[in-house]
């Protein structure tokens, strides 16, 4: 063989894979270079998903949140209409409520653990179909408490899939934008859904929403479809400062279990929810009172109205969030919600009760992008950010458990505007607990 065979035949130089590697940012934050780094320290982005990916990751929260609008009121009027008693109706919906709380952090660590989101995402789509069809079908209490139950725990497994998917796809450096993008994309489906499904009840039956319900997961599985798996980047434990060796899973748990930040973090949002959760509602008992004939399209308009502000500014938000920081946002956030609770206590128009929800707008825009935001600040390179997730939502649970019992107790012994007042102080101690508490979690390029 002649040298110069020889030199064709000689395999091709090893060029680096242009794919971003996760480890890359725990590594330049330690102050060592990632492997095959061209140099050493310098930041490496990840690459910007595809249209189709991001195209198809909007399409798929907009379908999900159609499919979770048919779990929602439309519940107790189906059951009323087949002459459930009220126990009844109240103890299937507590029984989704339980499971929907408890299982929260498993639901975390489950999709922590499973490498395909995409398909954890696409089996609890299918759980909840088949919900929907159970509580059409067989309308008996024992099919309609299992498929509250089945409902309940594959929507505490999807949410944060859809959390994983989008950080995947994007990275830490554009999750504010990817995060501003799903919600928006829920908010619109979430209005036209709760349109679209209110007609379906009124036009043909009860039981045609939870059949809407189960035909939407086509559509839904078919945007997940166009989600490319090999653009979705899994996030493992990684190996601390000094050491060569990711971590380990209780070494990652403990770590997520002592940081500050969440810790603080979960408090506040506990807080928050105690004030916020049963401001609505006492809306509602509020408008039942004073406008009795216009109250159903008062409170539709007082739902419809964040709504659409959420929809306007998520994207600016999770921007915002990239540029200032976490922090600001969250003030911002949390600001509206006292503010909120003493224009309802001092407020004697119906009609203004709707303008003062555009407050709420604000709040949820900023709550929605927050909270796996800062979730995945906190428990970057530990590979626990579904499980943190979890926990957090189980802090929401409990918050709007507890703000439920509390208002009603405010309303029933001081009446609703000492009610108003009492949440507005709670929500203004979770005002100073963040900022008094909570750290900024934005980490810049020189951290």
């Amino acid at each position: 063989m002649t040298p110069a065979r020889q030199t064709q035949r000689r395999p091709p130089a090893h060029r680096e894979s242009p794919r971003y590697d996760p480890r890359a940012d725990v590594l330049r934050d330690q102050g060592r270079p990632a492997a095959g780094a061209a140099q050493p320290g310098r930041r490496r982005e990840k690459p910007e998903p595809s249209a189709t990916s991001s195209r198809g990751l909007d399409a798929f929260t907009f379908f999900v949140a159609n499919l979770q609008t048919g779990f929602g009121p439309f519940v107790a009027v189906h059951f009323t209409a087949h002459s459930w008693t009220q126990a009844d109706i109240g103890l299937v919906l507590t029984i989704g409520g339980l499971f929907s709380l408890l299982g929260q952090v498993p639901g975390g660590a489950f999709v922590d653990w499973v490498g395909s989101k995409r398909f954890v995402a696409g089996l609890s789509v299918a759980i909840i179909g088949a919900s929907a069809v159970g509580l059409a079908v067989w309308p008996t209490f024992l099919i309609v408490a299992l498929a509250m139950a089945a409902h309940s725990l594959a929507s505490c497994t999807l949410t944060p899939a859809i959390a994983a998917i989008s950080i995947g796809l994007v990275g830490h450096d554009r999750l504010g934008e990817r995060l501003g993008r799903n919600a928006r994309f829920s908010s619109i489906g979430n209005a036209l859904a709760a349109a679209g499904m209110g007609a379906c009840g009124y036009y043909l039956s009860n039981a045609a929403v939870f059949y809407v319900t189960a035909a939407l997961v086509a559509p839904t599985l078919a945007a997940l479809w166009f989600i490319r798996a090999n653009e979705i980047d899994v996030v493992r434990p990684q190996a601390r400062e000094g050491s060569a060796s990711p971590l380990s899973g209780w070494a990652s748990l403990r770590l997520v279990l002592t940081n500050r930040a969440l810790l603080c973090f979960s408090f506040c949002i506990l807080l928050f929810y105690v004030a916020n959760a049963a401001m609505l509602p006492l809306v509602g008992s509020v408008l039942t009172m004073r406008t009795s004939q216009t109250a159903t399209i008062l409170i539709a308009a007082c739902i419809m109205a964040p709504q659409v502000v959420l929809a306007l500014i998520a994207p600016a938000v999770g921007r915002a969030a990239q540029t200032y920081g976490r922090r600001p946002l969250l003030l911002l956030g949390f600001a509206a919600l006292p503010l909120r609770g003493l224009l309802f206590a001092f407020t004697d128009e119906p009609e203004l009760l709707v303008v003062i929800q555009i407050l709420d707008g604000i709040s949820a825009a900023v709550i929605g992008v927050m909270v796996p935001l800062v979730v995945a600040d906190a428990t970057r390179g530990t590979g626990r950010f579904n499980l943190a997730l979890g926990a957090v939502g189980t802090a929401m649970g409990i918050g709007a458990a507890i703000s439920t019992t509390l208002s009603g107790f405010m309303a029933d012994r001081f009446g609703t505007h000492a009610a108003f007042v009492g949440l507005a102080a709670v929500a203004g101690l979770a005002f100073l607990a963040l900022l008094l508490l909570m750290p900024e979690t934005r980490r810049t390029h020189g951290r």
